[in-house]
């Protein structure tokens, strides 16, 4: 009878591939599977146990027995167990010969947990077993591998990635790591010796279901609400631009920052607390939230999710709100090269904010109230006359005390002031000259 598939080379510590010829065991055994376990040499058969010896004919010895066989060809034909050879008086070293053996009554069970996935293999994996020369046991314990997908976070979603386990094949428990979603598990066993032999993979499957899920964790983001187009607010200092991720970098505020928990399907329950400083300030419960910081400082958002059965580890993010700031230019150059076109202040973290600018003879030619905007040198939409102008400036920062109030200017040069010192942090009354130039557009 002819024997089936490749000759393979198995090492409890290493695998390698060969045929059996390339092996210096001293007998050939083209077309079985051969395992090297640690140092004894296994030849695994899917059909007649049929080996052959590389040096003519010799001698076979049972291991068990200690007999020499009665066959005394150099091809022999024998039963399972353990042989070896000998030649005008040499002995070579020994071998174990046994039938391909499915296991039987093979199946699997899950338990999931928070911190591991305990899967158990119920049945018979029948190893193979034999008898050493010195009368020690050896065992050869089947591979196996666990196939399963465990989800990842990908910067902006959970995602399912594919996750394998080698292990030896044993009637117990397996342990995984901790299974976040719905998850069918395969345990494929002796995968190298089937596919040697010429026979299909074999496994046992099971399913973590949705509804069965125990662990569960989450990954925190935020996204900076965007205030105006890119470019519109260019003369704010540390201006989040449109859909900007918030890391702890330090902003202007009032800045309005959405936060998502992402979490994994088994997530029921959240918690967000945010603290100024150490000063615990807001707690929420629902899956994301929304926040306006309006006063500087360094907050601490917190996240953690749960179930009934596990809690997820606690996330945080920094985010750091800038002291407010306002400086302004001496000059400006509305010549429409695109450069200093507008008299506009620099600001940061202000919540209030009014300028007016005189002539020289007192009149009111222009004023806003967006800290954002700027006059661009017109008067009733005609350009103004190069030279000097007066503005006063008005504004409060988000870091000013609570109840400050500006006091609207309704005449030229007015004298009042804020209901405030102007040396207080977050109060700003400035005055001064700006100087409109308008040179040659390059």
């Amino acid at each position: 009878m002819k024997l089936i598939g490749l000759v393979i080379i198995l090492s409890i510590f290493n695998f390698q591939f060969s045929t059996c010829l390339a092996l210096p065991i001293n007998v050939e055994c083209t077309g079985a599977k051969l395992v090297v376990n640690g140092n004894d040499t296994l030849f695994i058969f899917n059909g007649d146990i049929n080996v052959h010896s590389k040096i003519g004919k010799v001698d076979w010895y049972s291991i068990e027995t200690g007999e020499k066989e009665t066959d005394i060809e150099d091809q022999y034909k024998m039963d399972e167990g353990g042989y070896y050879i000998v030649k005008d008086g040499v002995e070579y070293s020994p071998f174990y010969v046994f039938q391909y053996t499915e296991p039987s009554d093979l199946a699997l069970t899950i338990v999931p947990d928070c911190e591991a996935t305990t899967l158990t293999l119920s049945g018979d994996p029948k190893p193979y077993v034999y008898k050493r020369k010195d009368g020690t046991s050896g065992t050869y314990s089947r591979a196996c591998t666990l196939s399963y997908n465990a989800l990842a976070w990908n910067t902006e979603e959970w995602v399912d990635s594919a996750a394998q386990t080698n292990a030896t094949l044993h009637a117990g428990n397996y342990i995984l790591p901790p299974l976040y979603g719905q998850t069918p598990i395969r345990l494929c066993y002796d995968a190298d010796i089937r596919s040697t032999l010429g026979m299909d993979s074999a496994c046992v499957e099971t399913e973590l279901k949705e509804e069965d899920v125990r662990a569960v964790k989450h990954e925190l983001t935020s996204l900076a609400t965007a205030r105006g187009e890119e470019g519109e607010k260019s003369n704010e200092r540390n201006r989040p631009t449109s859909q900007t991720l918030v890391q702890g970098s330090e902003y202007s505020g009032a800045l309005e920052v959405a936060f998502y928990s992402n979490p994994t399907p088994g997530a029921k329950f959240f918690r967000w607390s945010i603290y100024k400083s150490t000063e615990l300030i807001v707690t929420r419960n629902d899956q994301d939230i929304r926040y306006v910081f309006t006063e500087p400082g360094s907050y601490r958002v917190v996240c953690s999710v749960n179930n009934p059965y596990c809690t997820s580890d606690s996330t945080e993010m920094t985010v750091a709100i800038a002291e407010s700031y306002l400086a302004v230019p001496n000059v400006f150059t509305p010549n429409g090269d695109g450069k200093n076109d507008e008299f506009r202040v620099a600001y940061r973290s202000l919540k209030e904010f009014h300028c007016w600018v005189y002539n020289r003879w007192g009149h009111l030619v222009y004023e806003w109230t967006d800290p954002a905007k700027g006059w661009d040198g017109t008067i009733n939409g005609r350009p103004a006359a190069e030279g000097a102008y007066y503005y006063v400036i008005r504004a409060l920062g988000t870091d000013a005390p609570q109840n400050a109030r500006y006091i609207g200017l309704k005449a030229a040069y007015t004298k009042k002031k804020l209901n405030a010192d102007e040396s207080v942090i977050g109060i700003y009354q400035l005055s001064g000259d700006i100087n409109l130039l308008r040179g040659k557009k390059k």
